[in-house]
């Protein structure tokens, strides 16, 4: 038996060993072996056709329609299967911010074996749930710590009290299962493949996916996929040995890992050709389009592949190209973010902020100058000075419109600057200041969702006759937005004059309510002037 081999097949002993190498062959016949254990846990998933323009034939593995709803139980199971004799007595002890703990409880279930899975006190509530419900009696849960290390560092030290300690992806049987995947590309007959955009973690279905694509596909680059912040593996092939990232984004929760595998680094620095990074915006965007496209709802992690082949692919192409849809795990909570970074229709949401004079009819001028051919998709003012305004506007714009916007508003004589990245705009936290409000009267507005539609309110309701003092609007993707405004008068007989001849229901929205003193009394006290 070779050290290699005794390494992977005991896995009571945690440390790595030093020096460790892999063996292509061994790797191989594994990944062969694995064929006649991992469908006692599940079915070969399909590979679908995405089409986008501009580029060549993409192919999807939906490993998202599965029995965990992600790829991670062929690798467990594949191990877990192997556990014979008086280990069968020992509890399986393993770490996860999720799939992999929903594919160890899978296994132990059907094996008739007892889990002990460690995961961070962050791991969504959705990951949780499922690892209890594949599971049953047969898995326990420990939260420990604020990420995978902490968890991983956990279950070592449970292990080396007795138990049989499964890697999430350092481990030669883990990594042969996930190469199922591969092999049923390759068996699909719908190769060969040009290329692969293959997300990495900790580098156990790279490794694995790659390594068998290559035996059948020579030809074909891999490209490995990371999320900013948090990419481990590109740094441990540059450094020629793992690294330790100081800091780590979760956003892409399920590849979260602060250092390569001793045995996935030495794989993938061989079969990967090159690594590219995807933005948390970037893989957004391809959740978004996995789901226009094919009605398939990605965690982030599951759709870094398809981030990396638009952003790779765009600029080197290809004829056939393979991503993989990794897993659908993901909590409701985190959709209003994801659409947030998503944008709209493909465009990201830029903020801009722009100077005005205060006073009536200039936010419409500023409407009617410089928005003309553009939907308004969030608006922040609230009025802090008696002589300036700096309202905040939000479109859905690629980099050109937005260039083109900026520069059509300096030649028109604003003054503009970007506002991304403004605390008070990512929290919503719209200041306003009541002792500059001029007998104000609150609004409640629900207009039909179109463009022009916030222009044609102000051109046919307040008509100059009142200016604009507050203004919280924001896109949700429904039919109908949805607006908080006030307008301020210079008389009390104006506004309610105005109230009084305000119409329910008018062209271009489909109500206007004016609320109660009660209901505005966070923005007007008794002092003010209403």
């Amino acid at each position: 038996m070779s050290w290699f081999r005794f390494f992977v097949s005991s896995e009571r002993i945690l440390s790595h060993g030093v020096g460790m190498t892999w063996d292509k062959a061994e790797l191989e016949n594994e990944i062969l072996l694995a064929r006649q254990r991992v469908y006692r846990a599940g079915t070969p998933t399909p590979l679908e056709t995405l089409e986008l323009d501009g580029l060549g034939e993409i192919y999807v593995k939906r490993e998202d329609i599965s029995p965990i709803k992600a790829y991670k139980w062929r690798g467990s199971f594949n191990r877990m299967a192997l556990i014979e004799g008086e280990d069968r007595k020992l509890p399986v002890i393993a770490a996860s911010a999720g799939n992999h703990a929903q594919g160890v409880a899978l296994a132990a279930k059907i094996l008739g074996l007892k889990a002990r899975i460690y995961m961070p006190t962050t791991t969504p509530a959705v990951k949780r749930s499922a690892v209890l419900e594949k599971g049953g009696d047969s898995v326990e849960i420990v939260l420990i710590g604020d990420g995978y290390d902490d968890a991983l560092a956990a279950a070592k030290e449970s292990a080396k009290k007795g138990g049989v300690f499964v890697h999430a992806y350092d481990d030669l049987h883990v990594i042969a299962g996930q190469a199922t995947i591969a092999d049923e590309v390759v068996l699909s007959g719908k190769g060969p493949f040009d290329v692969a955009y293959l997300q990495i973690g900790g580098g156990g279905m790279a490794a694995g996916v790659a390594t068998w694509m290559r035996k059948f596909y020579p030809g074909i680059r891999i490209i490995g996929v990371e999320g900013e912040g948090q990419a481990s593996m590109a740094a441990a092939v540059n450094a020629g040995k793992p690294v330790r990232l100081d800091e780590l984004d979760i956003f892409c929760d399920g590849t979260a890992v602060r250092q390569a595998g001793e045995l996935t680094h030495q794989i993938c620095s061989e079969v990967i050709d090159e690594f590219v990074t995807v933005s948390n915006e970037e893989v957004s965007d391809a959740i978004r389009l996995y789901w226009e496209s094919l009605r398939c709802l990605q965690e982030p992690s599951g759709a870094m592949g398809l981030a990396g082949l638009r952003k790779h692919g765009a600029q080197h192409g290809f004829s056939r190209a393979l991503v993989v849809a990794c897993g659908a795990n993901i909590d409701f909570g985190q959709l209003s973010r994801i659409a947030d970074l998503a944008g709209i229709g493909g465009r990201r949401r830029r903020h801009v902020r722009i100077n005005i004079p205060e006073k009536s009819g200039t936010m419409l001028g500023l409407f009617r100058d410089a928005f003309e051919d553009l939907s308004v998709i969030d608006f922040q003012y609230g009025k802090t000075d008696p002589e300036q305004a700096w309202p905040v506007f939000g479109f859905g714009l690629t980099d050109q419109e937005l260039e083109a916007l900026l520069s059509r508003l300096k030649t028109r004589g604003y003054e503009a600057a970007m506002a991304d990245e403004s605390a008070s705009v990512r929290f919503r936290a719209i200041p306003c200041e009541p002792r500059f409000l001029s007998h104000p009267a609150f609004l409640e507005i629900d207009f039909y969702e179109r463009p022009g539609a916030l222009r044609g309110f102000l051109d046919d309701v307040v008509r100059g006759e009142a200016n604009l003092c507050y203004f919280n609007y924001r896109y949700s993707g429904e039919r109908i937005g949805r607006a908080l405004i006030a307008l301020e008068f210079g008389t009390d007989a104006h506004r309610s004059r105005f109230c009084e001849d305000l119409p329910f229901k008018g062209s271009g929205y489909r109500q206007c309510r004016i609320l109660s003193e009660e209901e505005a009394d966070w923005l007007v006290p008794e002092n003010s002037a209403s």
